[in-house]
């Protein structure tokens, strides 16, 4: 029942000539902490997608005062601006985690967008989370505690599309390997056996491998990747030790696969892993990225023959 708000009180939300109250973005300055974790996300036109991403980060449990910095290249009004994402801005400030707000523009492609928000951190983690990925309660604190259990480059939660769920493909299930100990470096190319990895991260493929092995609550497992989409927390010192995303001056603006290149660096050098289970979430929304007129990776491999 909606009832008129108490004498001498405000109503929540809009002023009364109908403009939301003024969203702090923070400053680049006052973010840059020495902290455990930051979350980069960067986005574009996706305003309900943004909303339901934060909303995952704010629900998160165990992984205290990470921080969040979004870098916004939409075309019009940034996603952030939008009540409901804004809402979600505000409800991880009130939890104590610091969150700045930028825009990117103009747009240079993914990778130098990825390298822009790389740069805003100075955490020991940080975990690329793609703007349409929800996650559920404790995926953080699980990726936290793998990562710094496998002492590797970077771990990843590749993401569920759920309306695959009923979609069972048993032949790509075999590509599930368990690391047996501590995961070491890879060199990963197509072409590979190691290549042929990815396939389990399409469609609902790792959560009916989850199924399959049913583990007991709180028990998580590593296994073997060639790269993982969406969702990938990293060493930082390891991923800019790799190179980062400072490739992106050497791809075209209109690409995809920039995730890709980054990993299979780390892999390279530091070893990698998934972790599973996943707790990430695709939304399955409309992509952004329509102009994808080259592999990032592809470029970098060609580049340097001998090494990512």
């Amino acid at each position: 029942m909606n009832r008129p708000p108490a004498p001498g009180t405000d109503p929540p939300g809009p002023g009364p000539d109908g403009v939301d109250r003024p969203l702090d973005p923070g400053t680049a300055d006052g973010f840059r902490r020495q902290r455990q974790l930051d979350v980069l996300i960067p986005t574009r036109n996706r305003p309900a997608e943004l909303a339901v991403t934060l909303a995952g980060l704010a629900a998160q449990e165990g992984v205290a005062g990470f921080g969040v910095v979004v870098s916004d290249q939409s075309d019009g009004d940034p996603a952030y601006a939008h009540p409901a994402a804004a809402t979600m801005v505000r409800a991880l400030r009130h939890r104590g985690h610091p969150v700045l707000l930028t825009r990117r523009l103009p747009r240079r492609g993914l990778a130098e967008h990825r390298a822009y928000l790389l740069d805003a951190s100075v955490a020991r983690y940080v975990l690329c989370l793609d703007d349409d990925v929800w996650l559920e309660p404790g995926t953080l604190r699980r990726l936290v505690t793998a990562i710094g259990e496998l002492g590797c480059g970077f771990v990843g939660n590749a993401v569920h599309g759920l309306s695959y769920v009923d979609d069972v493909r048993p032949q790509t299930h075999r590509h599930y390997e368990e690391w047996a100990g501590r995961p070491v470096p890879e060199r990963v190319r197509p072409g590979t056996p190691q290549w042929q990895r990815a396939s389990i991260h399409s469609a609902a493929n790792l959560l009916h491998v989850t199924e399959g092995l049913r583990l007991p609550a709180g028990v998580w497992r590593a296994y073997k990747v060639s790269w993982v989409g969406g969702c990938v927390l990293y060493d930082r010192a390891a991923l800019v030790d790799s190179g980062g995303f400072d490739f992106w001056r050497r791809v075209q603006r209109n690409h995809q696969g920039e995730d890709v290149a980054a990993q299979l660096a780390v892999l390279e050098r530091h070893g990698g892993a998934g972790v599973l289970p996943s707790g990430a979430y695709h939304l399955e929304s409309p992509t952004t990225v329509t102009e994808r007129d080259v592999e990032a990776w592809e470029v970098v491999l060609a580049d340097s023959p001998g090494r990512v």
